[in-house]
Parts: C-alpha cells; structure tokens; sequence
C-alpha cells in the first residue's frame, strides 16, 4: 500500500472521526438543555425568569441545530476542495491561464479564499439575518453587512496577500530552512497585528468614543491605579450597529493598550458591576494570559512550520489530499493551502485541552476581580449578561469540557463562593 493511500485514509478517518464527535456532543448539548428547558435551576430563581431561561434554552438549542449543519456542509466542502480534486482543478486552471510562478500561486491563494468565502456566506446571512433576528440579537443592517464583508475583503487582501508573498519567496529562497524564516516572520506579523489592530482596522468598522460617564471614568480610573495598571484611554464602542450583545476587553500593545466597553454594556450593568467587570479583565492582565497566549501560539506554530518544511518535499503529502504536483515546478502555495486544510482535521481532538486552559484563566480572572472589587457586584453582573445573551444556565457537561472557553455561570458563581 502506498504512502499517498495510507494518508488519504488516515486523513478521511480523521475527519469523519471529528463529524462524528461533532454530531454527538451537538445531539448531547440538544437534549439536555431540552430536558431542563421547563424549570430554572434553584440557585438562579430570583434572578432568572422561566421565561428567559426557556428564551436561552430556545437559543441554544437553534444554535446547535445550526452547527450541525454547518459542520456537514463543511465536511462536504473540505472533501470537495480535497479527495474529489476541487484545488486540484483550481490550481491546473491557473497554470493553464497564468503559467508557474508568483502571480498564479498568490492567484491560487485568493481565489482559494474567495471562493470558501462565498460557500459561507449563505451561512452568515442565516446566523445574522435570520437565527439572530428571531431572537432579537442582531441590530444589523444589509447595508452595513455588505460594507464590513467588502472592508473584511480589503483588510484580508491588504494583510494576507503581502504574508502570503513574503513566505511563498521564502519557501523558494531561503534554502532547506525556510520554514524557520518563515516562522519568524509569521510570529513578528502577529505581534504586529496586536499593535495596528486597535489603532487602525477596529476604528475602520466600529465607532470608537472616550468614555463619557465622568463617574464611571472615576471608578475606572482609581481601579486601575490601585491595580497597577496604565492604558492609553477609555473607549466605547457602538457596538449596538451590529448586536445587542454585549462585551467588554482589552487590546494591544504599548501605546496601543485601551480598555474597550460595549455601548450595549453600558445599558446593562451598573457603575459597581462595570467595575467588576473590568477587574476580571484587569485579572486576566495580572496574570498574563493574553501574552502566554500569544507566546504558546507562537511556540506552537514552529513545530507547524517545520512539519510543513518537509511534507511540502513529499510526493504522498499531495496526493493523497487529491493533488497532482508538479515534483519539478513550486508547489509552494499548494503546499501552504493543503496544510491549513489538513492539520486542523488531525488536531481536532486536541481542542479540549486548549478549553480547559481558557476556562483555568476565566476561574482566576474571577478570583482576580472579587479580590479587587466585590463578588457581589461581579456575580450579579454575569448573571446579568447570562440573561441578556441568552446564555443557557444548564448546558451539557461534556459539551462544556469540548467547546466551553468559559465556564458556565453555574462553575463561575459557586467558584466566587468558594473563593469567597
């Protein structure tokens, strides 16, 4: 049996593997949010309405009912774009109009992305237009809609293409160990990325205003001096253009660093409990969760850049995705599509060890907080954005432990009262 059969059957075993577990933990999360749809657990009955808890339930399970489906027609598409030759197909037509080279792999490369974005885009009208709407979450207009996709586009092409050139004439250039180069230069744009985002592309697509509230300003103000903190300024966002969701978050580097609150926040939740709020974040600063984050995804990418570095050299590697290289000419971008194709339908598995992680931070930014403000005022505000976001009180615990990068409200308040 050859190398290139082994991996396409290793790699289809993998992904219906991950459709299967998919299908189970979405069946799992269906029913049992179903089965406690009709009572609100008791430590929530003076705070939750059967109403609103059943309002979340309805959510939740239409969501899920909606991810089913999503994962089917993905499954569908990656086995399209793979063993039933769609990028094979793509990538010929290419040679055929362009010829090799730069030009024909970056070609490769957008229209790549082009066209899977078009496959999702009856998905976000539905998500948006549709399952949002029903439940009174989006607040979005066509017009709008059609603005941040043709801006998305923009920022994506401005950004990716240039990545995608620079590694595609590194793959090329820079010897046996380009895929070393190459890493270094993925992980500097990363660290880039945290600096020009909140400076120049979140400003593109939200309005961003100084917090106007003198005295929430203050209590924000005193909160994080007392903490230790600086940032370059309190912003608000509209987010009330797009969803009546509502968040709060910190973003960037250096002079870039600001502390961002949802307009749809605001409404919500008092002085005392925006405090508390952002102490959790603030928690999540203390202990440095963003930067490891971003120190083990960089860490992370370079055994990925080195596994690429030689699969790109293996004959078996394209042909057993559906691919017939030209083991003569570059295959660079081939290379790079079918990768990103690849690893995640064989690192699906790993995904519950990453969720455990993020919830473990959730759990000590909440111990942050109560130790800086009040657990009263924290509690109360997550169960207030529990309610507003429809957030179901009861989900399945292995559900949870897969997909979860919070704990539910239940873990979050009884941790506060151990802590406390």
């Amino acid at each position: 049996m050859s190398y290139s059969l082994l991996f396409t059957i290793a790699f289809a075993a993998a992904l219906v593997a991950g459709m299967i577990v998919e299908f189970w933990l979405a069946s799992r999360q269906i029913r049992h949010v179903a089965r406690h749809r009709n009572a609100v657990p008791p430590a929530y009955a003076e705070s939750i309405t059967l109403q609103g808890h059943q309002r979340a339930a309805d959510y939740t399970i239409a969501k899920t009912r909606f991810s089913i489906l999503e994962t089917a027609c993905s499954t569908a598409f990656l086995l399209g774009w793979t063993l039933l030759g769609g990028l094979d197909l793509l990538n010929k037509l290419l040679l055929a109009w362009l010829g090799g080279g730069m030009l024909q792999q970056l070609t490769l490369i957008a229209a790549f992305a082009a066209i899977g974005g078009l496959l999702g885009l009856p998905f976000s009208i539905y998500r948006i237009f549709v399952l949002e709407e029903r439940f009174g979450f989006n607040k979005m207009k066509w017009k709008l809609w059609v603005l941040d996709n043709a801006k998305w586009m923009v920022v994506g092409a401005g950004l990716g293409l240039p990545l995608a050139a620079l590694i595609l004439w590194l793959m090329a250039a820079a010897g046996s160990l380009w895929w070393l180069w190459a890493w270094a230069a993925f992980s500097f744009f990363l660290l880039l990325l945290q600096v020009i985002f909140p400076l120049f592309i979140a400003p593109w697509f939200n309005k961003f205003t100084p917090l106007a509230d003198a005295a929430l300003e203050t209590r924000v103000t005193a909160l994080l001096k007392r903490c230790g903190f600086a940032v370059s300024g309190l912003f608000v966002m509209d987010g009330s253009t797009r969803s009546a969701h509502a968040n709060a978050y910190f973003t960037g580097f250096g002079v870039s660093k600001r502390v961002v609150f949802y307009d749809t926040l605001l409404e919500q939740l008092d002085a005392s409990e925006m405090e508390a709020v952002l102490a959790h974040e603030l928690g999540h600063l203390k202990y440095k969760h963003l930067r490891k984050r971003l120190v083990m995804t960089c860490l992370l990418n370079l055994p990925a850049f080195a596994l690429l570095g030689w699969v790109s050299t293996q004959t078996w590697f394209y042909a057993g995705l559906g691919v017939q290289p030209n083991m003569a000419a570059p295959n660079n971008a081939l290379a790079l599509l079918l990768f990103m194709i690849a690893v995640p339908v064989f690192t699906f598995f790993v995904a519950p060890l990453f969720s455990q992680l993020s919830r473990k931070n959730e759990f000590e930014a909440d111990a942050y907080a109560i130790s800086q403000t009040s657990r009263d005022a924290l509690s109360a505000a997550l169960l207030k954005l529990y309610r507003d976001n429809a957030s179901t009180l009861t989900p399945d615990p292995v559900f949870v432990k897969f997909y979860y990068s919070h704990p539910p409200a239940s873990e979050r308040l009884a941790r506060m009262l151990a802590t406390a």
